[in-house]
């Protein structure tokens, strides 16, 4: 079973992709051919949105699904015309709070994603450049400096997990990539040693990691099974023997592997 999914914002679009998609990813057994659609700021716009829909419907003999963060009323009385099953998350969980707090909602536009405090928003970009800078070992000196440091071998997640962290929690996470040469004398690096209570380790399953260095350089022995079954087995015996906390990330996305880091060291986000 296919169905179209609408994600539709007066603003980003951020507020209604994100619980959309949480609550679209409880149907496993359906295929959502998912469509955002950010900045539907005036009644033309709306009207254009709502033919859309209304073709969609017309298309695939199923009503689309309309998941929506729109704050003013006259847009959101057009889309409440079209034929979709309609999931308006503002009125759905603010007119519950609205009776409960005996006040009106200010209903801002892009409140939750707009530049509110500039100290914060600062923290937030300090901390993606620290993230850049200190990527695959480039500036050991600034270790100091990190909250957490990842460490695994080379395309097991260390990057991108390191730039979620610093984007979504402010945290100053570098990463230093664990060479053949480190793994075969199974102990860590000279730079690393005086900041073992900052690191943390990534592995991953060798078939997967073979998957993904053969798309960056093909038929390598970098790339090879062999290989990487080896460097992952040299990982995990010698964190275990550090005794350096470590997750497997196959399984787990880059938001999953990011929040199970800041539980297991109680790291503290700070920004919102």
């Amino acid at each position: 079973m296919t169905r179209k999914a609408f994600f539709i914002s007066d603003g980003t679009g951020i507020t209604a992709e994100a619980l959309g998609n949480s609550l679209l990813a409880q149907f496993e057994n359906i295929e959502f051919e998912k469509v955002t659609l950010p900045y539907i700021d005036t009644v033309e716009k709306a009207e254009k949105v709502a033919a859309d829909i209304s073709a969609a419907h017309h298309e695939d003999g199923e009503r689309p699904i309309l998941i929506d963060t729109i704050v003013n009323e006259e847009i959101r009385q057009v889309l409440s015309n079209t034929d979709a099953l309609k999931i308006d998350i503002f009125s759905t969980f603010i007119k519950p709070m609205e009776r409960e707090f005996g006040v009106d909602s200010s209903y801002s536009v892009g409140k939750s994603h707009g530049i509110v405090e500039a100290t914060r928003y600062k923290e937030r970009i300090d901390s993606v450049n620290f993230a850049i800078d200190n990527d695959d070992g480039a500036r050991t000196k600034q270790y100091d400096q990190a909250d957490i440091i990842l460490v695994g071998v080379s395309r097991c997640g260390k990057t991108p997990t390191c730039l979620y962290m610093a984007l979504q929690f402010g945290i100053k996470a570098a990463n230093y990539p664990l060479t053949e040469e480190d793994l075969e004398k199974e102990s860590l690096p000279d730079c690393l040693k005086p900041y073992e209570d900052k690191l943390y380790g990534l592995t991953i399953d060798p078939f997967q990691l073979a998957a993904i260095r053969h798309e960056r350089r093909p038929n390598s022995r970098y790339a090879s099974l062999d290989q990487c079954d080896a460097e992952v087995r040299f990982v995990e015996r010698m964190l275990k023997k550090q005794g350096i906390d470590f997750i497997n990330t196959t399984t787990f996305s880059i938001e999953e592997i990011s929040t199970r880091i800041m539980a297991d060291r109680g790291l503290k986000r700070r920004i919102s």
